[in-house]
This record gives C-alpha cells, sequence and structure tokens, in this order.
C-alpha cells in the first residue's frame, strides 16, 4: 500500500546502547584491612546505614512541553495525499460511537473510544493531530501525553483481553439504534516499550434504515514516560497498515524528541 510505504520511509531510526559493569569485595573492602587499636571495626549493620543516609532518590525525569509533543505528532505531511488536516470530528464519532452496553468492560471500551480518553487525565500537557483520509472518508487522530508508566501498562494489558472478553456482543447508540460489535487483535510493530492494538466494527442500520458498517482501530503505546492514543476510523475502508505504520513512526519520533531534551514544565 502507498501510503503505508511512504510513512515508514519516513520513519526515524532509534538506537540504544546498554553498558553493563561490575565490582567486587575482598581484600580491596576497606573492612578488611587493619584499624588503628582503640578503633573499632564497622558493622554492617552501620556500614550500610551510612550508605543510606547519602544516597538520595533520584529525580523525576522531566516532562516534555508541549511544543515538543508537537513535534512528535504525525502529520499529514508525513502520510501524504489523500490525507490532509481535519476539517471537524466525524459525523459517525457522535452517532454510533456514543452508546451503551451491558458488559462493563466493553461499555468502557466504546466509552474509550468514544472520548478518546484511554489512559485517563494526563499529568501534563498533550498534543494532538487530527487528519481526514479524503478518499476512504476516514478519520486519524494521534495524541501524546505524560502518564505514569504503571497506569499506562495496566490499560494496554486490560485492552489485550478484550478479543476474548468483548469479542462480540450488541450495543445500544442514541441515533442508529442496536449495534453488533466485534473486537479482533490488531497487531503493532515492535514499537516503544509497550503496547496494544485493537480493531473494532460496528454493524447495524443507520435512523433511515440504511445499512451501516463502521470500522474503528484503537493503538496505545508507550515510549518511556509518554504515552500515544491512536485511533484510524470510519465508514469506508479503514488500513490496518496506516494504522500500523502510525503507531511505529510516531513511537520512534516521541522517542527521539525525548532523547534530545525534556524541559520542566
Amino acid at each position: 500500500m502507498t501510503t503505508a510505504r511512504v510513512l515508514l520511509a519516513s520513519a526515524l531510526s532509534v538506537s540504544a546502547l546498554l553498558a553493563a559493569a561490575a565490582c567486587s569485595v575482598g581484600r580491596d573492602d576497606p573492612r578488611a584491612l587493619p584499624l588503628p587499636e582503640g578503633v573499632p571495626q564497622p558493622s554492617s549493620a552501620s556500614a550500610t546505614a551510612a550508605a543510606s543516609a547519602t544516597e538520595r532518590p533520584a529525580p523525576a525525569p522531566p516532562s516534555l512541553s508541549e511544543a515538543q509533543l508537537r513535534a512528535a505528532l504525525v502529520t499529514e505531511t508525513d502520510l501524504g495525499e489523500p490525507w490532509m488536516a481535519s476539517r471537524g470530528a466525524a459525523t459517525w464519532r457522535d452517532g454510533l460511537l456514543k452508546a451503551d452496553t451491558d458488559h462493563p468492560d466493553c461499555r468502557r471500551l466504546l466509552d474509550s473510544l468514544y472520548t478518546e480518553e484511554l489512559f485517563g487525565a494526563p499529568s501534563g500537557p498533550r498534543a494532538t493531530a487530527t487528519l481526514d483520509d479524503t478518499y476512504n472518508d476516514t478519520q486519524l487522530r494521534h495524541q501524546v501525553a505524560a502518564y505514569r508508566p504503571a497506569d499506562v501498562d495496566r490499560v494496554l494489558s486490560w485492552l489485550a483481553t478484550l478479543p476474548d472478553t468483548c469479542e462480540r456482543f450488541r450495543a445500544t447508540t442514541t441515533r442508529a439504534g442496536a449495534q453488533v460489535v466485534e473486537v479482533t487483535e490488531l497487531p503493532l510493530p515492535e514499537a516503544g516499550d509497550a503496547r496494544t492494538g485493537l480493531r473494532v466494527t460496528m454493524t447495524g442500520e443507520a435512523s433511515d434504515g440504511m445499512p451501516t458498517y463502521l470500522t474503528v482501530d484503537l493503538a496505545g503505546v508507550r515510549v518511556g514516560d509518554d504515552a500515544i492514543t491512536l485511533t484510524n476510523g470510519g465508514f469506508g475502508a479503514v488500513l490496518p497498515e496506516v494504522t500500523q505504520a502510525v503507531a511505529q513512526l510516531g513511537a520512534e519520533r516521541l522517542a527521539e524528541v525525548a532523547r534530545q531534551g525534556r524541559v520542566r514544565v
């Protein structure tokens, strides 16, 4: 697919270097050396206490600024035609994603799709890019913000259970009546520190009796202390290659922005 190839070709390359060091105690241990007469030999407990007294907790890494987060977004320039900056929220968002169902996990999934608050309120600034595919009539939304890594990982683990928990269920929408919802796994590239992807389809009838078939890809990626929330959906052809490529490029770009320097906000 041309769009995916163009996007992947522009992805940043990020590498990591690992180093290990070892230290030993024995003849170099000061406790093994003779001390002047009258000076007591330090005990293990007192040595540990002295070391603890001088230790200081490592400072938390500063948050990325809003400008840095914006620099990490994937834009229409990266995707090329037929993508363009969005002209407004897609009509299907209120028409179909504003829905309810009996199962609490499935209801939480629908709420996350509608509000696009997959990880809750961020701990700092956020940046968002919303793009329209004018050919396939789909909309992509790419959001980056800072969250506690443990909280992000819990949400990603929960998402991974939904292809089993919410494989197929019925939901009642505010404007399009009952819909059959199916949830499947969407494999993502090995990007970031943790990731989960889903494909959600909703099948039913609109208020005018016309059949509806909505597809929404949902992806979450953690990159250090920041996270990406990505949705790509519409009534037209929602290409999984685009979702996967944006997830990879977005994660690599966010990691590169963080590597270049973080500032306190």
